[in-house]
């Protein structure tokens, strides 16, 4: 057993989250992570809202209320629809807690104290018309090195260099597209130079990541410059030190406060796994994912986030171990583990366009779900999604592997033989003398353990639900082959063979449906209760109210769940004799008419 963190990247709360976001941080996590628990590995998925930064402000002015409001509104709507999602996190929390706070100003104070923070003048972006702070990211212009006209104030997506604001050409704010006002002003940086060597040491040990994100990631270290991680706006975590705490316009950067998030999530996961034990040592739990040098760490994101996570936080996780040039020495959290692989997704485009909340070409997470099955979206994400490029969400084609695929495949398969059980014999059938072309089959599905394991566990996920789906196809060969529905027909012998054959399908449906569960977990439970079966399969994540654990007058949603009863990754022998009620379709089917209804409902104006 090894001890596997599953980190997520952290949707902020300006707003409820659409289909492209679950589709690079969300569903390829999930997949993962009950993959790993049914391999038999202890994993620990974290993730939460991300909600502090400029956008809260600007998005809380326009609705009239204050930050903490919106963050609050859309915490809860997140939470509530990628728990509908099924995203099987141990702890989905927040950014506002006292418990986030503190372990973020610890890291700081130990990256500081350990000699990577430096004090330096900068020239900061400012609305002229509000006198706000403008975040690198909201700045947009033409990138000095290459000539792309849509680079970011922190980075060019074209060339991929790092940037600062001042540099850009012709800089306008992407907020409301005045041309920003540069003003002096005292910040810290994070010392990238004295951690780029140690940085290009461990991404050169990263050979098995997708090659599109390590070949990114090295390329950022060409022109490695000290990077600011404070602001100046008063909605954030305090700047932990003397002459700093106080300034109610000084505040981290969000960009620093939010990948702490992955271990201010673990340790409130731990802090809780204590109050609700009466055990103290609980407390540390948290240690055998971050401490342990043979435990793996996993981050899942879109492509925009790699920089965060392949450079920054690795900096920051080397700069409080004292990993740098400058050397000094870890914190009160001893030393923290660098992430094993950085798990990025491209981007999910909309019928040939860009997701846009303000041109209407989206669909949220919440509409989707309340029309359709939310195994039909994670299984597009998962055989059509942003794997290794970018994909399009189309309606047409959504329609088409829900119906072609899910409906008449696996749905069909999983039907076929509970009906052909229960109206013929009523139980599952116990196991008889088999042919080769039984133990061809149950041969292919036992292998496809290795096969489909192999693939989630190398993030080619793709590649595995591929392969599960090719087996439902080769269960589905067999019963056309054997046709029981024929034998129930005949003799005495006819009838034995009816038996078996019975036994075999509803043993290949059991293994298919294993192979599947990381993915489609919602029809997991109800295929494994259509094969007679009552217990807890799918594993489903749940909402628990709760209290700060430090400020008892604050109350939060989290998502959370106990996954101790996941079904091993192995072909499990079914048990004769259990009941199996008359089928009940696992999947609905789309009527063609919903392709012009959601088209009708975008506009796609610009």
């Amino acid at each position: 057993m090894t001890h596997i963190l599953s980190c997520v990247a952290w949707p902020y709360a300006n707003g409820p989250r659409h289909i492209g976001h679950v589709a690079g941080f969300g569903v390829p996590s999930d997949v993962f992570s009950r993959y790993m628990r049914m391999a038999g590995h202890d994993v620990l998925m974290v993730s939460g809202t991300d909600e502090h930064g400029t956008p809260i402000l600007v998005q809380a002015e326009e609705d009239g209320i204050t930050a903490q409001e919106l963050a609050d509104r859309y915490n809860r709507v997140i939470v509530e629809d990628l728990q509908a999602l099924g995203l099987s996190y141990d702890l989905f929390t927040r950014t506002t807690t006292a418990n986030h706070y503190a372990v973020t100003q610890e890291m700081f104070r130990t990256v500081h104290k350990n000699g990577y923070m430096v004090e330096r003048t900068t020239m900061g972006a400012v609305s002229p018309s509000t006198g706000r702070t403008l975040p690198d990211r909201y700045i947009e212009g033409t990138c000095p090195l290459c000539g792309y006209e849509s680079a970011r104030g922190d980075q060019c997506d074209n060339c991929g260099n790092q940037l600062d604001p001042v540099d850009l050409i012709d800089p306008r704010s992407r907020i409301n597209g005045e041309v920003p006002k540069f003003v002096s002003s005292q910040h810290f940086f994070l010392d990238l130079p004295a951690l780029v060597d140690a940085l290009t040491a461990w991404l050169r040990t990263r050979t098995s990541w997708r090659p599109n994100v390590l070949n990114f990631s090295l390329n950022l270290l060409d022109d490695v410059r000290p990077r600011p991680m404070t602001r100046d706006i008063d909605w954030g975590i305090p700047v932990p030190l003397p002459g700093w705490e106080d300034n109610g316009n000084k505040r981290l950067y969000v960009w620093f406060d939010a990948v702490v998030g992955y271990l201010s999530a673990s340790v409130e996961w731990a802090r809780r796994k204590a109050q609700a034990s009466g055990n103290p040592l609980d407390v540390d739990a948290w240690r055998q994912w971050w401490n342990d040098p043979q435990a793996l760490s996993y981050y899942f994101m879109g492509k925009d986030n790699i920089t965060f996570h392949s450079q920054i936080w690795p900096a920051e996780l080397l700069a409080y171990n004292g990993q740098g040039a400058a050397g000094g020495d870890p914190g009160s959290f001893g030393t923290l583990n660098l992430p094993t692989e950085v798990v990025s997704s491209e981007f999910l485009t909309m019928e040939g366009r860009q997701f846009s909340s303000s041109r209407r070409v989206v669909i949220y997470v919440r509409d989707m779900l309340e029309r359709y099955q939310g195994d039909a979206l994670r299984y597009f994400i998962a055989v059509a999604g942003p794997e290794s490029q970018d994909s399009d969400f189309t309606w047409e084609e959504f329609k088409r592997r829900t119906n072609d695929e899910l409906v008449a495949g696996w749905g069909n398969l999983v039907n076929r033989t509970v009906n052909l059980i229960h109206k013929n014999i009523g139980t599952i059938p116990p196991p008889g003398p088999r042919t080769p072309v039984d133990d061809a089959v149950l041969a292919a599905t036992s292998a496809g353990f290795t096969e489909v394991g192999d693939a989630i566990g190398r993030q080619r996920q793709r590649a595995g639900i591929a392969a599960a789906m090719r087996l439902v196809g080769e269960v589905n060969k067999y019963l056309a082959t054997t046709a029981p529905w024929k034998l129930a027909k005949g003799d005495e012998a006819d009838q034995a063979r009816m038996r078996d054959v019975l036994h075999v399908a509803a043993q290949a449906v059991s293994d298919c449906n294993r192979l599947l569960a990381p993915y489609l977990p919602h029809a997991a439970q109800a295929v494994d209760k259509a094969l007679g079966f009552d217990r807890a399969f799918g594993n489903a994540p749940q909402i628990e109210e709760v209290t700060d654990l430090d400020k008892p007058e604050r109350h939060y949603p989290i998502i959370t769940g106990d996954y101790s009863d996941t079904p091993q990754w192995a072909s499990e022998p079914i048990p004769p004799g259990q009941d199996v009620p008359p089928a009940k379709p696992i999947f609905t089917k789309l009527d063609d008419s919903i392709v012009a209804e959601e088209l009708a409902r975008l506009d796609t104006q610009p």
